[in-house]
């Protein structure tokens, strides 16, 4: 006699399924955040460029309020891009990747500025990219 009221046990593809769904949902929600964050810590470097350290004989130094436009559109981009992603969009994982390499390079040559702030989102970029 056969046990007909229990379920078959879950295929391995959709356990799959469903570790790559959470890893999407993981790396979606991330990419608001650092997005949202960038944003606002180009807005900060836009309106008072006093706020972060300004380091002489820094081969790669940039005005500040230069820093704040990079920060500030590549902050929009990725916490769109965020929402693609819990969206399911298939576009918005090669954008997310892509955007997030961009935001480690952005956030190396931004790390005299303000250092465990960069080296925080290089890292949340990694896991980002490793999710996707």
């Amino acid at each position: 006699m056969s046990d007909t009221s229990t379920r078959p046990p879950t295929a391995p593809s959709t356990r799959a399924a469903a570790w790559s769904t959470g890893f999407a949902m993981f790396a979606g929600t991330v990419l608001i955040v650092v997005g949202i964050c960038q944003a606002l810590a180009g807005i900060a470097a836009l309106f008072r460029d006093e706020v972060y350290v300004a380091t002489p004989n820094y081969i790669y130094s940039f005005d500040v309020t230069a820093w704040g436009w990079v920060h500030l559109i590549l902050g929009a981009a990725i916490a769109l891009t965020g929402l693609g992603v819990i969206q399911g969009q298939t576009w918005a994982r090669v954008v997310g990747i892509m955007l997030a390499s961009l935001s480690i390079i952005a956030n190396f040559l931004f790390i005299p500025h303000y250092p465990i702030w960069s080296l925080v989102i290089i890292a949340l970029d990694i896991a980002v990219i490793w999710a996707l």
